[in-house]
């Protein structure tokens, strides 16, 4: 009884490695496949795998800026959750029924040249093949995906075009969307990048021409109606009421100037890019202060650019 316990125990141990080394395998493969097809760095965190329900788990991927960009995220996910076709899986074809995307967040960065980001990516090129057509270029990643859902958090954009500091906007587009029909990874990651940039209004980018031609029919508006009728952006922050006051009259005055500045009542006036800014600061603890920032232009709302201010805020704080 002894001698069959132990076996059993050492054909459960066996198991269990061959399923942590398959997963540390796969998680490698997606890695190296995704930096392929994006040209830009990417890293996965966690992969689990299922064969009896079929379904994949992935978290925390995320894609780094490609070459020629300051470093940062371009593509935040927080999670990846598929139902895979074995069948299919087994003839070298990725058929996925169901999948769920939940993005945190998306970062676009404009450089000094004013080229974006997302444009410099591998699925945004659509240059014609350069070698003979005796020699096919290799085929798109075989991905099929029938529904997805597609949930995407916020848009940061960052332009370095403008002066030695970036003018920061941040969109909560809270995207909540599903799709039909995906036929490619290069369709996926467009969507992904492009969906963002069409509800936040971001004009005049490469990659909306791609996306037309991979089957993606988006196209940029001017206005985001997530916000529209509204001017303002709150958050709680970890840190004193004095921190805070000094971290907002300083990224006042580095990204635009300081029209007013009262600290015993919380309220703080500026013009940033045109734009008449007020921000209001609220004791919550020692340790815990509440900012909320409005922002006008030409009399109309523009809450991107008062969560421009917070996000530009926070980083501020994160020096000290």
């Amino acid at each position: 009884m002894k001698k069959i316990i132990i076996i059993v125990g050492i054909i459960l141990l066996i198991t269990l490695t061959l399923m942590v080394l398959r997963d540390q395998i796969i998680r490698t493969t997606i890695t190296v496949a995704a930096s392929s097809i994006l040209g830009a760095p990417v890293r996965v965190e966690g992969f689990s795998m299922g064969i009896f329900k079929q379904s994949m788990m992935i978290s925390g991927l995320t894609v780094y800026n490609p070459k020629g960009f300051p470093k940062g995220i371009i593509i935040e996910l927080t999670k990846i959750r598929v139902e895979y076709d074995l069948a299919a899986l087994l003839k070298k074809e990725i058929h996925l029924p169901n999948a769920e995307i939940v993005v945190k967040e998306v970062g676009l960065i404009k450089n000094r040249e004013g080229k974006l980001n997302a444009d410099a990516l591998k699925v945004s090129q659509n240059h014609a093949p350069k070698e003979p057509k005796a020699k096919s270029k290799p085929a798109d990643l075989p991905l099929r995906i029938d529904h997805l859902k597609l949930n995407i958090g916020r848009l940061v954009m960052k332009d370095y075009s403008v002066g030695d500091e970036p003018t920061v906007n941040v969109y909560e587009i809270n995207i909540n969307k599903d799709y039909k029909n995906i036929t490619s990874a290069k369709q996926l990651a467009i969507l992904i990048l492009s969906e963002p940039m069409k509800s936040a209004g971001i004009k005049g980018a490469a990659i909306y021409g791609v996306a037309m031609v991979a089957g993606v029919a988006v196209l940029p508006v001017a206005v985001a109606a997530t916000f529209v009728g509204k001017d303002s952006a709150q958050a709680e922050l970890d840190v004193s009421y004095d921190e805070l006051c000094k971290a907002t009259e300083h990224v006042l005055n580095s990204a635009g100037r300081l029209t007013r500045m009262n600290e015993r009542n919380g309220c703080i006036g500026g013009d940033v890019r045109g734009a008449s800014i007020g921000v209001k600061l609220e004791k919550i603890s020692e340790r815990k202060t509440r900012i909320t920032v409005s922002a006008r232009k030409f009399m109309l709302p523009r809450p991107e650019i008062a969560s421009g201010i917070i996000y530009k805020i926070k980083e501020e704080l994160i020096k000290k």
